[in-house]
């Protein structure tokens, strides 16, 4: 999950805007102005062991900040990370390596960090759906992937405790393109540090951090030669006009319709096999559906009628409901309506949440329950476990969603942000690159055939590494590793993924 400063997600900013930010760049300082680089703190390292599918992996565990520079040599950014390495690794060369980012923009790694990847895990209670009496502790993960790769978890620049150094202006690293370079830079300064170059190297990103791993993607093979084994893209997505749906840009709701299905199979307002629906579903909204919404308000009314009806066999909306909507319903305005007569509003991040609602007369959601279950939790955990277990303090706070990354640059005129084709040539320059994507069934807010429909589009992904391109669905939201059977299936797919890489 991620923000809510609009809200966000855990990795998004939902609305990007389509005009470039335009600031007024800073004079560069004189050498004689020029302040010494600012000293980070010697790392804090600690070891300790798991239980990882019935075996013990010892590892050491190194929580710090490594310091980014200009090409003269004056600090530019601190970047806070915690850093997972086995420590009975025979030939470290061999040894797969992870770097991992969740999104926002604005969102620290501590979803990924202590949700899914990590030795250390943030117990919910249930399927995920319910809230952590506080305070939420860790526990130990056996379904952690550290037994088959060492893991690298990245706060970008004004997250966690990552921050400009003094002179710097934060807003220098607040965009697309200024994001992909620090956090690159930080991937490359880590790899040599550590003598890494050459361990496999995989990348993972949540939501908006698919974006940035795109980028990077391309970024790190084009700028420093690093070419990686895999890129794992989590509830992600690569074009935001899969998302922003606007006056004759109706690809969103067709992208959605099939989320819309699943979760109102989970809430029983439909019956059936739910495979088979949210097939039907898909076919469905890329094929009758995208052709009518096309014809706008050439469509007739008999045919409105019909496509009304099956809409609510699919969704649990009543067909009056659709009719009154032009056939075109938002996410925000599903989650209010499909539970409506219970007094219930479903989650963003995971539509499976189902809380009481705070007005019953709202045409749209008026809060994210699955949101609110889960910060708290994660929030408390992550800085108990840094405090106590890791022994890492500071007196600023851990910035665990922030606001202060807006406005953020999108770097793009009169386009939409896309980063399809980054990835496409990042393929097709590397050919043994693959992809994993991984999506929720109860995800409204990244759902999982946006991203379907943005590989579908890669025209300029070469026919003979398409095939590098896996995907794995799960049951439950934007954060479906908080659902047990999801978490244990999400193991199992990273094993599988990362030990096909082996040559």
């Amino acid at each position: 999950m991620c923000k809510f400063f609009l809200p966000l997600v855990i990795g998004l900013n939902l609305i990007a805007s389509a005009a470039p930010e335009t600031e007024k760049p800073a004079e560069a300082p004189s050498k004689e102005k020029e302040a010494p680089s600012t000293k980070v703190s010697e790392p804090v390292i600690r070891e300790s062991s798991v239980m990882i599918d019935g075996k013990k992996v010892p590892y050491k565990v190194t929580t710090g900040k490594l310091q980014l520079k200009a090409d003269d040599g004056k600090a530019r950014a601190s970047i806070f990370h915690v850093s997972y390495e086995r420590t009975d690794t025979k030939d470290v060369a061999t040894r797969p390596l992870m770097f991992a980012f969740n999104g926002g923009p604005g969102s620290s790694a501590v979803w990924l960090h202590l949700g899914v990847l990590g030795p250390k895990i943030v117990k919910l209670p249930g399927d995920g759906t319910t809230a952590a009496f506080p305070p939420a502790r860790v526990v130990d993960n056996p379904l952690s992937i550290l037994d088959v790769c060492d893991l690298v978890f990245v706060d970008p620049v004004s997250t966690g405790y990552s921050r400009a150094e003094k002179d710097v202006k934060p807003g220098d690293f607040h965009g697309l393109d200024e994001d992909i370079e620090s956090v690159g830079d930080f991937v490359r300064r880590w790899v040599s540090e550590h003598d890494r170059w050459a361990s496999p190297k995989y990348i993972l990103g949540e939501s908006y951090g698919g974006i940035r791993v795109a980028g990077l993607s391309n970024h790190l093979q084009s700028r420093y030669g690093m070419s990686l084994n895999g890129v794992v893209l989590l509830s992600s997505l690569l074009d935001f006009s899969t998302l922003q749906s606007a006056q004759g840009n109706n690809l969103a709701y067709e992208v959605y319709l099939p989320s819309l299905t699943g979760t109102a199979h989970f809430h029983q307002k439909i019956r059936g096999d739910r495979d088979a629906l949210v097939k039907e579903s898909t076919a469905f909204a890329f094929g009758e559906y995208a052709a009518a919404l096309l014809k706008g308000n050439d469509l007739d009314q008999t045919t409105r009628q019909a496509l009304a009806e099956k809409l609510a066999r699919l969704t649990g909306i009543d067909a009056a409901i659709w009719l009154d909507h032009d056939m075109r319903l938002d996410p925000g305005t599903f989650r209010c309506e499909l539970l409506r007569k219970e007094g219930k509003v479903i989650g963003r991040f995971d539509a499976r949440v189902a809380w009481d609602t705070t007005d019953k007369s709202a045409d749209s959601a008026e809060y994210d329950p699955s949101y609110a279950l889960a910060y708290g939790a994660f929030s408390s955990a992550m800085l108990d476990y840094l405090g106590r277990e890791l022994g890492y303090k500071e007196d600023q706070p851990y910035e665990i969603l922030t606001p202060k990354v807006n406005p953020w640059r999108w770097n793009t005129s009169n386009e939409v942000v896309n980063l399809s084709s980054r990835l496409a040539s990042a393929m097709r320059d590397n050919p043994h690159l693959r992809v994993l994507v991984m999506g929720g069934r109860t995800d409204l807010a990244t759902p999982p055939e946006g991203i379907a429909y943005s590989i579908r589009q890669m025209l300029n992904l070469p026919r003979g590494v398409r095939k590098n391109i896996t995907t794995a669905f799960f049951d439950g939201g934007h954060m479906f590793y908080l659902n047990p059977p999801d978490l244990v299936k999400c193991r199992a797919s990273l094993v599988e993924f990362i030990q096909a890489g082996k040559p």
